[in-house]
């Protein structure tokens, strides 16, 4: 039997080493562009902001912006950085976060300040709102300088984010409306900028061109 046996052994031994070998598990379940996502979530809180600047309505429903900030835009921005990352897009995964933190937070000064949450008193509500777009300007403004790199259409949303924030800045210091407006402007601005660079995302997510993003500031 022994001498049997062992041919059988042999071509068995044969026969698994002819079996290909296993394919590897796949490295991660996540593909696309988060920027499919994205972008149209942060052009619709720019709008929905912007509008409430230039006085779609009475300064006192300051607060109507937020179900689309919330809900929308810091929501959408939060999922696309995990998208962004979990792809290895770092730049647009750094972006998205920190803008998904800017809206976040800005939900949360005015529902803060119209409910009192923080204990604030009247007359430090103008310093407070100082405070908050002062600390996220010069973060932005960073932001801005790190991503020079990119296309030059990221480049000049970023700027005009910058522009915006100044400008509402210098308009809450002085009690200006025109400034504020002014902003408000600029805000919708970059909102288009934004659609211009998701319209070209979009085209190639369906199979169509590119549209041309501009020379990097540096290469």
């Amino acid at each position: 039997m022994a001498a049997i046996d062992a041919p059988n052994d042999a071509a068995a031994r044969g026969a698994h080493a002819a079996e290909p070998a296993p394919s590897p598990a796949p490295v991660g379940l996540l593909a696309g562009d988060p920027m499919a996502l994205g972008l149209p979530c942060f052009i619709v809180g720019s709008v929905a902001l912007g509008l409430v600047l230039v006085g779609m309505v009475p300064a006192a429903a300051v607060a109507a912006s937020l179900p689309i900030i919330l809900a929308a835009t810091a929501a959408g921005l939060f999922i696309a950085t995990i998208w962004a990352a979990a792809v290895g897009q770092s730049a647009v995964a750094s972006v998205f976060g920190v803008f998904a933190g800017f809206w976040l937070s800005y939900a949360v000064l005015v529902l803060g300040l119209t409910h009192n949450w923080f204990g604030i008193a009247a007359a430090d509500v103008v310093s407070t709102q100082e405070l908050f777009l002062t600390a996220w300007l010069i973060v932005i403004v960073l932001l801005t300088l790190a991503t020079l790199r990119l296309p030059l259409a990221f480049t000049a949303i970023l700027g005009l984010v910058d522009l915006a924030l100044l400008l509402v800045l210098l308009g809450t210091a002085n009690a200006s409306t025109g400034l504020l407006k002014t902003g408000g402007v600029v805000a919708l601005v970059f909102a288009a900028v934004g659609a211009y660079v998701f319209a070209g995302t979009a085209a190639l997510a369906t199979g169509g061109k590119a549209l041309p993003l501009g020379k990097p500031v540096i290469r």
